[in-house]
């Protein structure tokens, strides 16, 4: 491999690396913006304007609280790579693995709550914040907190998302800050400039794209385990796995090799590493991984699918 073949494949994982980031931080961005922008719009509305700058306190403490949370996993997570090398692969696997749960979960039900609420949302936050500001001596803290959980909770399954992911290096940041802007940018023209947006259309199309992004997540989430598994094996010098030649082609949880096309459509080279990044494609498939996703895929689904049937999005 040339020079110029190796920069352009790094420029590739690097640029595979932000896409799904960016697009997670994009819709719980938006979400977020939507608080914001209702919550101003009432205000204004109410006069009240003047509390304004408790809304920008409760974004930029938000954002700030969760780009702390992301500081401190990562501090955690070099602290577990420089313990014994055995230890480190299996807390490292294990956490890895434990946090992707925890980001499909939490990815998984707002996916189907903002959903389910999208049609009542501009109700009932105009309904909290009318009773926030009745009370002069509180209504300025009564909105930092509202704004501050909104941020917080968009905040954290971005920051859970990617330290499950655990990507290296600049691109992931870029992502996120790529789709950060991009929220606020629909936020503004929204709320700012009264720009009309098909906010249903951009929801159901984000909802679905997520749900592949968090359903490659579910095949990270159970690899990792099941290498936490065959590490704990190592320390504990127990033989509770499929033994294999190859270390790539042996499990523990995951059962027969299924699926094999590592030398047609590799993931660590174009394009496969891009279905990789976005939709967790792998070149190599247990049978676990596959029953998984697709089980994922099926329940989620039919949550999500139900849940547009039964209460339709924002209009724009």
């Amino acid at each position: 491999m040339t020079i110029a073949q190796k920069l352009n494949r790094t420029k590739i994982m690097d640029f595979s690396a932000a896409l799904p980031i960016f697009a997670i931080t994009l819709r719980e961005g938006v979400e977020a913006a939507l608080v914001v922008g209702i919550v101003m719009a009432y205000l204004k509305k109410a006069n009240r304007s003047a509390l304004n700058p408790w809304v920008f306190g409760g974004i930029g403490t938000g954002i700030f609280a969760s780009v702390i949370v992301g500081i401190l996993l990562n501090w955690f997570f070099q602290r577990v790579e420089n313990t014994e090398p055995l230890q480190a692969a299996f807390y490292g696997q294990l956490w890895q693995g434990a946090l992707g749960i925890i980001a499909i979960a939490m990815l998984s039900w707002m996916l189907v709550w903002m959903t389910e609420n999208a049609k009542t949302l501009k109700g009932e936050i105009e309904g909290k914040i009318g009773k926030a500001i009745a009370n002069e001596s509180s209504a300025g803290w009564a909105v930092f907190t509202l704004i501050l959980i909104a941020v917080l909770r968009e905040g954290f399954e971005v920051v859970i998302f990617i330290s499950a992911k655990l990507q290296a290096g600049l691109a992931p940041i870029l992502g996120a800050i790529a789709g950060l802007v991009g929220a606020v940018a629909i936020g503004i023209a929204l709320f700012q400039f009264g720009i009309r947006i098909n906010l249903k259309a951009f929801f159901q199309a984000m909802g679905i794209f997520l749900l592949l992004i968090v359903a490659g997540l579910v095949i990270s989430a159970i690899g990792h385990l099941d290498k936490a598994v065959a590490a704990y094996a190592d320390i504990s010098q127990t033989s509770i796995c499929f033994p294999h030649d190859s270390v790539e082609l042996s499990s523990c949880l995951l059962g027969d090799l299924v699926w094999d096309v590592h030398d047609v459509l590799p993931d660590k080279q174009f394009p496969g590493i891009l279905l990789k990044a976005m939709f967790g494609f792998r070149d190599r498939l247990f049978l676990g991984q596959a029953i998984a996703y697709f089980s994922f895929l099926i329940s989620a689904g039919y949550l999500y699918f139900q849940s547009l049937a039964e209460k339709p999005m924002l209009s724009d």
